[in-house]
């Protein structure tokens, strides 16, 4: 037991050890070996230390991964099509304030989709409760790329 902590030990050790970026293990001088010499801009430099991008203040991070939406409305591609695709969006804003609600154009038409669900069973709650209103008559499951925050 000893010896496998003395183990993870020396590992853990070695890998903080290690160089933090390519650019100074490249350039690094070591007995033996020959010299590597970079030219280039100094802004890939900062870039390469850089950490990624943090969210600002009140803004979402979101992944977007497959899922499910459904789909309460798909026109034409006509401006009569995109006008019903809002009035659809505007109707599931009143009816579901909670869902989040996607009027895009996919050529050739225009798509209202809600949601974003992980999983179909989700997806098939909302969409009964949206056949229940009475108001949506082409409501369907369809798999998108769906926005998790994180």
């Amino acid at each position: 037991m000893r010896l496998i902590a003395l183990l993870f030990f020396c590992l853990g050790s070695i890998v903080a050890w290690a160089q933090a970026d390519i650019v100074s293990e490249l350039t690094r001088k070591k007995p033996g070996e020959g010299t590597v010499v970079l030219h280039q801009d100094a802004r890939l430099k900062a870039l390469l230390q850089a950490d990624a991008p943090v969210a600002a203040e009140g803004e979402a991070r979101v992944a977007k991964i497959a899922g499910f939406r459904v789909q309460v409305y798909a026109g034409n591609n006509s401006r009569q099509a995109r006008n019903e695709a809002n009035l659809m969006a505007s109707k599931v804003n009143t009816a579901f304030p909670e869902l989040q609600v996607y009027t895009h154009f996919v050529n050739p038409r225009w798509l209202c989709q809600v949601g974003d669900f992980r999983s179909i069973e989700e997806a098939d709650v909302v969409m009964r409760k949206l056949k229940a209103t009475g108001e949506f008559k082409e409501v369907s499951i369809v798999r998108a790329q769906i926005n998790i925050p994180y």
